[in-house]
Formats: structure tokens, C-alpha cells, sequence
């Protein structure tokens, strides 16, 4: 996706397409020019934070934070919680992150191996990760955000991803042809992993302004009920 204003090729030092997830070096390279491109995750983060609505007494944590702009945003509300701790594996990325309320903080750490204790977390949000990693890493992943959020916890995800087939196609061509500079752009809907790592879907809205984006928010059950009953909330976004 080229930035407005921008040529193709210089849209890679900002693009959401630019790197993978795996990548740590080349997103420390992106760093600089990162916040070039947040507006277009503006409205799904905004969606993602309306979702989950964290409280004053609970504990946020936000994988794959990056430039801060869940974080960001979230401290612009009026409600919001005590404690929020910020993950990425970008040192470079987390030294964008600017000044955080009392209580928040941000820390180098890995979604496959967060450094956390179990159910140590109410709330958890993870914006633009998924589509980056392969199906062995997102299981890992899911597992982990399971393992360190409490039990009946909730947790949002922001996705790259279209309600509209043709658009889908699109982003993922674009996505399998340009992969230097297109590869998160890559289309994916985690609700049928959520379902089978033991998250039961609650609501999910397909976005169209900026990236097009999925958000679905999700609660903690056990992992014996996983699949076990139909989710509360429909396969088709809101």
C-alpha cells in the first residue's frame, strides 16, 4: 500500500507492508518512519479500544505496541486502566514510544515467548501481528496471550482483512508479488484459531477506512471448552 503523498518506492521505510514480524532488524529500520502511516490503523485501533473498554482496576497488555499508538490512544480516554504494559520486539520501535501515564510501561519481549507470569492480565489487545507470522508463530502466539491473560480475560485483535472478496484478493496478491515491500498486507481472519485456542468469539467488525482491517474481540475460556459451543458472536463482521 503506498502512503498518500508518497511514490511506491518510498513507501516502504513506512508501510505496514514493509517487514515481517520476524524481521527485528529491518522494523528497527522502520522505526523512524512508522508513524508516517498510523493514521490509516487509527480507525481499527479506536474500534479495538471501544471493544474492550478497559477499566481503571484492570491490567492491559499490548503486543507487538510498536510506536505506541493502542497506548496513545487508550491514555486519551477517560476510563482507562491503571496499569498498561506495551511488547515489541523493537528496540528501536519502543524508543518511539514517548512519555506514558503513571503505571504504564513498555519492555522488550516476544508474542511466541511473552515474559510474563500466567493470568497476570484482564485485558489484552494485539494490533497488525497476526497477518506477519506464519501458522506455527500464531499458534504460539494465541497460546501465550491464553497462558498470561486471566481466566474469563478478554482480548482484541486488529487484522488486515476485507468483508469484500475482490478487495481481499487484492491485498493478497499485492501481498504474494511484492513481498518487500507488501508482505503485511496479507489478508487474515483469526477467528477460527481464536475459537480452537480457547477463546470464545464475542464481537467482530470489518473496517474499510485506512487499512481494511478486521477487529475481534474474544474471552478467556478453558481449553477443555474450546470448540465445544457455538461462539457467541456470528462468522460474518458486524
Amino acid at each position: 500500500m503506498t502512503l498518500p503523498g508518497r511514490s511506491a518506492g518510498d513507501s516502504a521505510a513506512g508501510s505496514l507492508g514493509w517487514v515481517t514480524s520476524r524481521s527485528e532488524g529491518a522494523w528497527d529500520r522502520a522505526a523512524q518512519g512508522y508513524a508516517r502511516q498510523e493514521h490509516l490503523e487509527l480507525q481499527a485501533v479506536r474500534r479495538a479500544l471501544d471493544f474492550t473498554q478497559p477499566r481503571f482496576d484492570e491490567r492491559l497488555l499490548d503486543v507487538a505496541t510498536g510506536t505506541g499508538i493502542v497506548l496513545r490512544e487508550l491514555a486519551r480516554r477517560s476510563t482507562r486502566p491503571a496499569e498498561a504494559v506495551g511488547v515489541d520486539t523493537s528496540p528501536a520501535m519502543l524508543a518511539r514510544l514517548g512519555a506514558l501515564p503513571t503505571g504504564w510501561h513498555a519492555q522488550h519481549g516476544d508474542a511466541t515467548r511473552l515474559p510474563f507470569a500466567s493470568a497476570s492480565f484482564d485485558v489484552a489487545t494485539v494490533a497488525y501481528l497476526l497477518q506477519l507470522l506464519d501458522a506455527a508463530d500464531r499458534g504460539a502466539a494465541l497460546a501465550e496471550l491464553h497462558r498470561v491473560v486471566r481466566p474469563a480475560g478478554r482480548l482484541v485483535l486488529v487484522t488486515v482483512w476485507s468483508a469484500r472478496p475482490a478487495a481481499r484478493a487484492a491485498l493478497d496478491g499485492l501481498a504474494r508479488v511484492a513481498p518487500a515491500t507488501s508482505a503485511g498486507l496479507r489478508t487474515h481472519d483469526p477467528r477460527a484459531e481464536l475459537a480452537r485456542a480457547g477463546w470464545r468469539l464475542e464481537r467482530a467488525a470489518a473496517l474499510h477506512h485506512g487499512y481494511p482491517s478486521l477487529v475481534v474481540l474474544a474471552r478467556r475460556v478453558a481449553l477443555s471448552q474450546a470448540g465445544s459451543s457455538p461462539p457467541r458472536a456470528s462468522r460474518k463482521a458486524e
